[in-house]
């Protein structure tokens, strides 16, 4: 159960960090509710699933699913740069992330 909560917390990063760019420096009120739910909710669900996974291993699980995902949407939907240097490292976070979990002895 400890991945499945942590594998949500990391979508939910990928979310509120994607939304930061909508909050506009959290001048617009919609967005900022959204993304402040969206930290909220994922810190909370983080911490749960550090509860039994090592916080190493939970840590740099969530960071790489929310650096990779934002990485991907932002080339995907924002109009970010996708060059093949870029996908390159968004692989290599991705392998971090599958090695960390397959490491973590859970």
């Amino acid at each position: 159960m400890a991945w499945v909560l942590l594998i949500v917390a990391g979508l939910l990063e990928v979310g509120w960090s994607v939304g930061m760019k909508y909050t506009e420096g959290f001048t617009r009120l919609w967005p900022s509710v959204f993304t402040a739910a969206g930290i909220l909710a994922s810190m909370f669900l983080l911490s749960q699933a550090a509860r039994s996974l090592p916080i190493g291993t939970a840590y740099g699980v969530w960071v790489g699913i929310g650096a990779a995902g934002a990485a991907l949407l932002g080339m995907c939907v924002l109009g970010e740069p996708a060059t093949a240097a870029r996908i390159f490292f968004v692989a290599l976070l991705l392998v971090a992330v599958v090695g960390l979990k397959a490491t973590s002895g859970h």
